[in-house]
């Protein structure tokens, strides 16, 4: 039997994790989705992937496996845990998606509403947890691209606050440069069997949106041109076309706003 190829995508339960994961789900892929506290709606995910997939497993001689796994990406030993699970379950990858990350709203003139503790949080969870993520595959990448004769993918889930500077908060943002910043210095060195890129949304409509002040989210809403909020099966088309159709792009951020960045 054929084996598919392999997705990890980190903080796969939510709004944008979790489309991502159908999205790979519903064209093959086995997919790894990591959680990070919420382990029932981790629970769940698994249940609709393997749904999803049933038909794929019962009318081809694919190999499609699932698995969710608690590896908060700021948590040394669990991340070695997961690398060594994915070894040897799956024995490479083919995509890695850096999803898993947090915010909280502090207005950008509030300098001492955004404590240390949160810009800590902030910067350990976005920036230096997708790094620790990309360190620990990196040979499990490398071993996926040797099995397909094809790039491997790395993807950033940024965001355009890290271009506009415009954002939930100001350490927010600057995560999120970081990321795209490590996006161009890896797609150099990992090349040519590891591409990377960022995917940078605008702001995502999803459970979180009602910890948003209301003024905030209509003010987004007035300044896309495209008249919506992207959702996460928005983003999850960009991630799977950049696995599957555009293969000759890395080291770029490509954007997923409806034109916010024209305002």
């Amino acid at each position: 039997m054929k084996q598919m190829k392999v997705v990890l995508v980190t903080g796969g339960a939510g709004e944008i994790g979790s489309a991502i994961c159908r999205k790979f789900a519903e064209n093959g892929y086995s997919v790894i989705a990591t959680y990070n506290s919420n382990s029932a709606k981790a629970e769940k995910l698994a249940e609709e992937l393997n749904a999803v997939s049933e038909d794929l497993i019962r009318h081809s001689s694919l190999v499609v496996r699932h698995s969710i796994f608690h590896a908060p990406t700021t948590d040394a030993p669990k991340v070695a845990d997961l690398k060594a699970f994915v070894a040897e379950k799956y024995g490479k990858l083919d995509v890695l998606v850096n999803n898993a990350g947090i915010t909280t709203p502090v207005p950008h003139d509030d300098l001492e509403g955004l404590t240390d503790e949160w810009i800590d949080k902030i910067m350990q969870t976005n920036f230096r947890g997708s790094f620790a993520m990309v360190r620990a595959t990196k040979e499990l990448l490398e071993k996926g691209s040797e099995e397909s004769n094809e790039s491997s993918l790395i993807v950033n889930i940024s965001s355009i606050a890290g271009i506009s500077g415009i954002g939930s908060n100001v350490a927010y943002c600057a995560s999120k440069a970081a990321m795209d910043s490590m996006t161009r210095s890896l797609a150099r060195v990992l090349a040519p069997k590891i591409r990377v890129v960022s995917v940078s949304p605008g702001f995502v409509e999803g459970e979180y949106t009602k910890i948003f002040d209301p003024k905030f989210l209509q003010n987004q809403m007035d300044n896309t041109p495209l008249g919506r909020f992207a959702t996460g099966f928005d983003v999850a088309n960009a991630v799977y076309a950049l696995a599957t159709s555009l293969i000759f792009s890395t080291g770029t951020v490509i954007t997923v706003d409806g034109g916010r960045l024209l305002k």
